[in-house]
């Protein structure tokens, strides 16, 4: 019912800030924690640039696409680029296409009570999101902390992954389970419902957590696939706001911003 909820109320303010859009207004669909807020701190940049921007805030990851591919909103910015792929796939008709890369938010290993991989005790239950896209980055990082090992042709990009046909050995037992969105995986760590939990820093960022100080195991940010992007139409790609836009995103002054916010808990791209 929260998330039908949640749902009508975005509705309707995309619907009353449509009808009160101006062609120099921006409209950009962001979830709060770190996309938001590099988007306000971007609104002066971006009015040097005669432009305003709307700034919508969710928590929902499966609107925002639909919402831009349907010209409601001109511009989304909370997703990484495996996520848009499996969207694009699913959804041919309605595509989109990345606008700019802008950052990097590393996903981590937390835990209530566990603070060393060491201690991790054999049968451990590790909550996953049941989001696909994210699946094969949480066994990599599960693998690079040493929990796990997976087979030669596992692809880390894929969307749809056999569990038990790429995991070759599990020494510690763990228990992995992939029942929970991903903005209730802090409800989930809060409620204490497993032993680890795969969280993405955006999230943890909105629960109060320090990805780089409370995670037992971070992933590394080199080389890594998993940037988060502005996504928008083919149409929209080339005109004059949008290219503002990318151009503000991709600026030192957001980079510096980036860096002194986050402290390493967010990374430029």
């Amino acid at each position: 019912m929260k998330k039908i909820l949640f749902t009508l109320t975005l509705l309707l303010s995309l619907f009353t800030l449509s009808a009160c859009q101006s062609k120099n207004t921006i409209k950009v669909i962001a979830t709060s924690i770190p996309h938001a807020e590099i988007l306000n701190f971007a609104k002066p940049l971006l009015k040097e640039k005669g432009y305003e921007l709307e700034v919508i805030v969710t928590s929902d990851y499966y609107f925002p696409n639909p919402s831009v591919a349907l010209g409601d909103a001109d511009a989304n910015f909370f997703q990484h680029i495996p996520f848009l792929t499996n969207y694009n796939d699913e959804n041919p008709a309605k595509a989109l296409v990345v606008a700019a890369n802008v950052h990097i938010e590393p996903i981590g290993l937390y835990a209530n009570t566990i603070t060393t991989l060491e201690a991790i005790p054999n049968g451990a239950s590790v909550l996953l999101s049941n989001s696909k896209a994210d699946h094969g980055r949480a066994l990599n990082l599960l693998k690079d902390a040493g929990l796990i090992t997976l087979s030669e042709d596992f692809d880390i990009l894929s969307t749809d992954i056999d569990f038990e046909a790429v995991i070759t050995s599990n020494p510690k037992n763990l228990d992995i389970k992939t029942n929970v969105a991903p903005d209730f995986l802090i409800s989930a760590y809060q409620a204490k419902e497993a032993d680890l939990y795969v969280i993405n820093s955006n999230y943890a960022l909105e629960g109060n957590l320090n990805p780089s100080e409370d995670s037992i195991y971070i992933e590394s940010t080199t080389d890594n696939p998993y940037v988060n992007v502005l996504v928008t139409t083919a149409e929209n790609l080339e005109s004059e706001g949008i290219q503002a836009l990318i151009e503000v995103l991709t600026s030192q002054a957001v980079k510096d911003f980036i860096l002194a916010t986050y402290g390493g808990s967010v990374i430029p791209a």
